[in-house]
């Protein structure tokens, strides 16, 4: 199986930072590519960014030019590095990856346990 740990939420008063991680383990042979959602309270999850094995990027226009997405391909870790943060931003956030598992040829997505955040004063 393929396990997603995230972690870095938190507490947050607008205007400020927060870097989230998410690492993932397991019969992994390649990652496809890493995600970042999130889901507002009674809303569906939506998706905020993405970063391929190659290192290119895609972004919500919700996040551009606040939120960066980056990788270490060696720990299977992907970062999200939040700045300018407001009030809206407050959700919950998960990481995804798009996983071809040892043995296998498909792909299948993989989700993480999600981590909290809150701007707030």
């Amino acid at each position: 199986q393929v396990q997603l740990v995230e972690s870095g939420g938190g507490l947050v008063q607008p205007g400020g930072s927060l870097r989230l991680s998410c690492a993932a383990s397991g019969s992994i042979f390649r990652i496809a590519l890493m995600e970042w959602y999130r889901q507002f309270p009674g809303k569906q999850r939506e998706w905020v960014t993405t970063i391929t094995s190659g290192g290119s990027t895609n972004y919500a226009d919700s996040a551009k030019g606040r939120f960066t997405i980056s990788r270490d391909n060696a720990k299977n870790t992907v970062y999200l590095q939040m700045n300018s943060l407001k009030p809206e931003d407050t959700a919950i956030y998960y990481c995804n990856a798009r996983v071809v598992r040892l043995g296998q040829t498909t792909l299948t997505d993989y989700w993480g346990q999600g981590t909290q955040v809150t701007v707030s004063s």
